[in-house]
């Protein structure tokens, strides 16, 4: 139950590689395969997992061997994670950048084409985020994470439209008063 069949450092070695060779193919694939799921993408990665899992633990079904897989999964994840925050550089070599889907209410139809999203599931991202039409956002942002951003059209900047408020309030004051004044008069 505890035996090691295969040697401790191929032990530590084999999810460091698999773990680094997969965040290669998920930047390669794209930002999409990260948060946008569908049922093809949700079927990939679960077949995904069970593909590697092998490759991972080799012929080990050992407790020590999942114990010591699992340490290494972990502990390369942590130490990736503290050399890409040290290196913003290379975080956004490895990590990606963000594609702008809409300006001013405007697609960008080939950003789109390049992010492989379709305009059924670009509408359902507007949806889920209270918009109705693509004139309403100002600005949506795929992010590297595979998450959107959406800002919506204003109007009015809220100060903009306070001050036209107050100017409004104060002319039907000055009114009143006026009105108030000319029937004291009488």
């Amino acid at each position: 139950m505890f035996h090691l069949p295969v040697p401790l450092l191929e032990k530590i070695l084999r999810p460091v590689v698999v773990y680094l060779c997969l965040i290669v193919f998920l930047r390669l694939f794209g930002k999409r395969e990260l948060a946008q799921l569908n049922p093809f993408d949700l079927v990939v990665l679960l077949s995904l997992s069970n593909t590697v899992q092998n490759a991972m633990i080799g012929d080990d079904n050992s407790v020590s061997g999942g114990v010591v897989g699992a340490f290494s999964l972990l502990a390369i994840n942590y130490l990736l994670t503290r050399v890409l925050f040290r290196l913003p550089k290379l975080s956004r070599a490895v990590e990606g950048t963000q594609t702008v889907l809409i300006r001013h209410g405007v697609v960008d139809w080939e950003a789109l084409k390049k992010e492989a999203l379709t305009e059924l599931e670009l509408r359902s991202v507007l949806h889920k985020q209270g918009f109705d039409r693509y004139e309403e956002v100002e600005k949506c942002v795929l992010e590297p994470n595979g998450n959107f951003y959406m800002e919506g059209i204003k109007a009015m900047s809220d100060n903009a439209q306070r001050e036209t408020l107050m100017k409004a309030i104060q002319s039907l004051t000055r009114e009143v008063q006026e009105m108030r004044a000319e029937l004291a008069l009488r």
